[in-house]
């Protein structure tokens, strides 16, 4: 058994770079890309693409 698709309501800018920027490619999958590109160059992911355990610091270092 699958988990519900949560809807994701795009405000127009975002729609628009969606539509402009990738034509043809489904919408969701160009969303969990960038999800993943973001906490990665933010320190949530381990080198094996997954998350890291809580407690432990994540962050960029400033």
């Amino acid at each position: 058994m699958t988990a519900p698709q949560t809807p994701v309501y795009l405000d127009p800018d975002i729609a628009q770079i969606l539509a402009r920027c990738y034509p043809g490619e489904r919408k969701r999958a160009v969303i969990a890309r960038a999800v993943r590109l973001l906490a990665a160059a933010d320190g949530h992911l381990r080198p094996d693409g997954k998350p890291k355990l809580p407690g432990r610091p994540a962050g960029r270092r400033t």
